[in-house]
């Protein structure tokens, strides 16, 4: 397993064709919309929820006890306070093993969250809370766990305009309806849309969960992927476009000077350029002519960066188209 070293700023295009990206349950299920400008909104949360599905399908293999797991902690089903006690009964055999103090709690609590963020992908990728229960966890810093990969919303391009489908079923649920020849209800789609989320990868806080290369390489294969595995009816025509991938290598990556080499460190873990300019380097547009998009190809997509342009010690991956 290799360190993460490098920053990366990811920007992420998705689109939806007869579907609901994401609904809201206090207005009905309806797709989230921001109530200003009428554009499609999908939840940080949402996106998350697609990667941890490929992982808990995809998971690759582990060779070693020692090596990163890949069990997932946020999932249909865990009790988290369950899943935390594993944690806390590894630093307790640690203890009983005299490889830990009896009386230092906050060293056990450290060594139980390592264990826990070396298990459990979802969680050294983008942390969470596991600090409840009555184990030496409840109510430390360390079960308080910052993640280095966090999402932004995602927006849709322009407004959406959803459409309310009525549908029918032949089958009705209970037996005093049995009479009935049919259930009737209904269901949201947005005809299409093409929305934009943001993704940061830290280095800083990699370090603290033990996230790693591999790691990052298997978050971008979940990215790229991650509306494959898991279709249904409202997600079944929905696809990457687009991946981003800004990564800050420093300006002295061929160093060889020591002190040349800590300031690389320093500004690949930093980072070389702010991430809202890179990101304005990628350009979307409706074509000439269109005033309502229905598929992708509506669109402009222009990528304005070159290897001249790009500001020194950034290099730009393309994935997924």
């Amino acid at each position: 397993m290799s360190e993460l070293t490098n920053r990366h700023d990811i920007l992420i295009l998705f689109e939806v064709t007869n579907g609901n990206p994401n609904g809201d349950p206090d207005a009905g299920n309806m797709p989230r919309r921001d109530p200003n400008t009428e554009r499609g909104i999908v939840t940080d949360v949402c996106l998350k929820r697609k990667i941890r599905n490929f992982v808990e399908l995809y998971p690759p293999e582990r060779h070693s006890p020692d090596d990163n797991g890949f069990n997932i902690l946020i999932k249909q089903g865990a009790v988290i306070e369950s899943e935390q006690k594993k944690g806390e009964n590894e630093a307790a055999a640690a203890v009983a093993r005299g490889e830990l103090p009896k009386k230092d709690s906050d060293r056990q609590a450290e060594y139980a969250i390592k264990w826990l963020c070396r298990e459990f992908y979802d969680l050294r990728t983008f942390g969470g809370v596991v600090s409840t229960g009555n184990g030496v966890l409840k109510g430390s810093a360390f079960g308080q766990v910052r993640g280095p990969v966090q999402f932004t919303f995602g927006q849709s391009v322009d407004p959406i305009a959803p459409m309310e489908i009525s549908i029918t079923r032949c089958a009705v649920t209970a037996e005093k309806d049995k009479n009935k020849e049919r259930t009737m209800g209904n269901k949201y789609i947005v005809p299409y849309a093409l929305y934009v989320a943001k993704a940061y990868v830290s280095p800083a806080f990699a370090r603290k969960t033990g996230f790693t290369n591999e790691d990052l390489e298997l978050f971008f294969m979940a990215l790229e992927w991650m509306f494959s595995p898991d279709p249904s009816a409202a997600r079944a025509e929905m696809a990457v476009r687009g991946i981003y991938d800004f990564e800050h290598v420093g300006t002295h990556a061929d160093a060889t000077d020591e002190a040349q080499k800590r300031q690389n460190l320093k500004e690949s873990m930093l980072g070389c350029a702010h991430a809202h300019k890179l990101f304005e380097g990628i350009k979307i547009a409706l074509k000439p002519g269109k005033e309502q998009p229905s598929s992708y190809f509506d669109y402009d997509v222009i990528n304005t960066w070159t290897e001249e342009n790009l500001p020194k010690g950034v290099k730009l991956h393309v994935r997924g188209v």
